[in-house]
């Protein structure tokens, strides 16, 4: 099995790339997607959440307010730390658990995980190989205003409480320029998939 980390920062192509590699027969795995699991209604996670938020940050049907939530972390960096600490360690528990499944399915899997947060979480495991996908600030900002209709001010905010661009180059084994177009950030996975192809 082939354990490969996938990172960059938000709005900087990461969903292009792990599709293309699922697409090529990756095992993909999504840490936002876990995040969300395991603050699902129900779970230790949420209820710490709420321990540590109040009620404010849950919904009417009782499952977490992601806005309201993130109004309050984005904005105040004791408070996102709080919140990792509750989160991450429920994820990597999680991640193991998925691990383990590919593995026992297929033991010459390629596994993707799709983490964005790679160098502000150490997860601490040993990577086959670490991707980073890397687009001018400029470029993502505007992706995240388009894309997703956040204000300029909330994704330049996003993107400064985030990793740099140097410090996701430090741990990367291969950055795939994702500033170009689709086809040409594709053209790059296919090739890199080549190489990893088992």
């Amino acid at each position: 099995m082939k354990l490969i980390a996938l990172t960059g920062g938000i709005a900087s192509g990461k969903s292009t790339v792990a599709r293309r590699l699922a697409e090529h027969g990756a095992v993909h795995i999504d840490a936002d997607g876990l995040a969300r699991e395991v603050v699902e209604p129900g779970t230790a996670g949420l209820a710490a959440i709420r321990g540590r938020f109040g009620d404010g940050v849950l919904g009417a049907d009782g499952a977490l307010d992601r806005p309201a939530l993130g109004a309050l972390v984005f904005a105040d960096p004791e408070a996102l730390a709080d919140l990792n600490a509750i989160v991450h360690p429920a994820v990597r528990e999680l991640f193991e658990r998925r691990i383990r499944e590919a593995g026992a399915a297929d033991p010459h899997a390629v596994v993707v995980y799709d983490v964005p947060l790679l160098v502000e979480a150490e997860p601490g495991l040993e990577w086959d190989l670490v991707i980073v996908t890397e687009a001018p600030a400029e470029t993502r900002v505007q992706r995240m205003v388009e894309l997703r209709g956040m204000t300029r001010e909330d994704a330049e905010r996003r993107i400064a409480n985030q990793a740099s661009d140097e410090a996701r180059r430090a741990i990367a084994d291969v950055v795939i320029d994702t500033g170009g177009t689709e086809a040409r950030t594709i053209e790059q996975v296919d090739e890199l998939w080549e190489r990893l192809a088992p």
